[in-house]
């Protein structure tokens, strides 16, 4: 239990300093290009995504992500014990990686941010982003799902008005940094709300294929 909750709140820290830590890069080296900010920061989270998962999926399953638990939990393959305690560390990590983003910095560490993200496009963007992340977890070749989760928050950083957050836990993070990855607390409850409805919904759409193609295979 002590190793599952270590090694969740650990990756989860990593994670948000790996994105908050290269938005300020990003924005420091952009000079007010907040497109070369954007793929620096993308592309340090494509890389901390693929190590992360590929180093602790073996220990935690390298949730990360509160709505990730949460469907591994209603497919049984977490109990409510477990996804509690995933939770938990997550929450925890996620603050520390902000604190720690701010420590490589130089930055205060108790920041909350006035970055204010609403609109129904960014609703609908959180719904497809975290749908598709849950569809790609469910349906990837084990072996391969590192690479698969890297890959498209890669492009779903790029391709959605929101820039992917697709997790509470980066939302809980993100609220203590007020710097380019920031997102103000009175954001915060439409994007979880986008997030749960989107992991739903991916969920379903993996379940409905693959019924499908079990039939098809026994037909």
């Amino acid at each position: 239990m002590k190793r599952l909750f270590f090694a969740e709140t650990f990756g989860t820290a990593s994670l948000l300093a790996v994105v908050i830590g290269s938005g300020i890069m990003g924005e420091q080296l952009a000079g007010g290009n907040v497109a070369v900010a954007l793929l620096v920061n993308t592309i340090a989270t494509v890389f901390g995504l693929y190590v992360l998962i590929t180093t602790l999926g073996s220990v935690s399953g390298a949730h990360f992500n509160p709505v990730v638990s949460l469907v591994m939990c209603l497919r049984g393959q977490l109990s409510k014990r477990h996804t509690l305690l995933y939770w938990c560390a997550q929450s925890i990590g996620a603050v520390l990686g902000a604190m720690l983003a701010h420590a490589m910095f130089d930055l205060p560490i108790g920041q909350v941010s006035h970055h204010v993200r609403d609109g129904l496009s960014l609703f609908v963007s959180e719904i497809i982003a975290t749908a598709g992340l849950l569809f790609v977890i469910l349906r990837f070749p084990s072996s391969q799902v590192a690479a698969g989760v890297a890959c498209y928050i890669g492009a779903a950083y790029l391709f959605t008005a929101s820039t992917s957050f697709a997790n509470p836990a980066a939302v809980l993070g993100r609220m203590f940094t007020d710097t380019f990855s920031g997102i103000a607390p009175q954001s915060a409850v439409m994007f979880v709300v986008a997030q749960v409805i989107g992991a739903l919904l991916g969920w379903l759409l993996a379940k409905t294929l693959t019924a499908r193609h079990e039939r098809g295979e026994r037909d």
